[in-house]
């Protein structure tokens, strides 16, 4: 049975995250359905990570084996047939051998994170960008960041819901770049690492914005991580903003 790799594009918020659930609608469920239009009785899906509730894809990566040898642009433009209206696209497919696993064999995990700084509310970009009407200093944000960079206990900055074996992660990169924006400015943010926690980007962000509010220094984030107590992180960001960017592979797969 040929394995193929999948490119996934998807807008988060009709539904209740990647991972298949009974009685809600989910993105990974939307995927197997259009699967089933072309060849029923397929496994289940395997997908880089699982996003959750209106959180949205730019570059999410599943695997999938089918019966039949499809040639991969025939099968994303099948797949993308079946999965109309629902806001989900198939941007790139390929072969893959049978021992890569969209999971397993990931080197790196890219998240990102767009907040909208401006006053008056968002329209078309109501549901994809957080917007915080106060200003926000990006320097001391930076420098908030720094030190959450390398091999670290995440504990403050996981959910209590996390099945993740172990706090230990390690990131690579946080980028915090600023743009205009229409009545404002865009800031996002770019993270990077192997792996992460249960609702670690967004804790890091929601704690990032309350340093870039003046509501804390940036020393805070160090104190808040060596705490390694949940009720230390910030606030939340919401998922509005989150997007799953990308994931490495040892070589390129597409």
């Amino acid at each position: 049975m040929p394995r193929f790799a999948l490119k996934i594009e998807y807008d988060g918020r009709p539904f209740s995250g990647w991972q298949r659930q009974d009685d809600v609608p989910s993105v990974q469920e939307a995927v197997e359905t259009a699967l089933g239009k072309l060849e029923p009785d397929l496994a289940s899906i395997a997908a880089a990570g699982r996003t959750d509730a209106g959180v949205h894809a730019l570059g999410q990566v599943a695997h999938v084996d089918m019966a039949r040898d499809w040639e991969p642009f025939r099968l994303s433009e099948a797949l993308n047939f079946h999965l109309k209206p629902l806001p989900v696209a198939i941007t790139a497919c390929a072969v893959v051998d049978d021992a890569w696993h969209a999971r397993f064999s990931a080197i790196e995990r890219r998240y990102l994170y767009r907040l909208a700084q401006r006053r008056a509310p968002l329209v078309h970009d109501a549901g994809h960008i957080w917007r915080v009407q106060r200003p926000l200093n990006c320097k001391a944000m930076r420098n908030g960041a720094a030190f959450l960079i390398g091999q670290h206990d995440f504990t403050t900055f996981r959910s209590t819901m996390c099945q993740a074996k172990s706090p230990e992660k390690s990131i690579d990169a946080i980028e915090i770049t600023e743009s205009d924006y229409p009545g404002g400015r865009l800031i996002e943010f770019h993270i990077k690492a192997r792996s992460f926690l249960h609702n670690q980007v967004r804790s890091i962000v929601g704690t990032l914005e309350r340093v870039g509010a003046g509501a804390w220094d940036p020393e805070h984030v160090k104190v808040a991580l060596e705490a390694r107590d949940r009720s230390a992180c910030g606030p939340v960001a919401p998922p509005d903003g989150l997007y799953l960017a990308g994931v490495s592979y040892a070589s390129d797969v597409f």
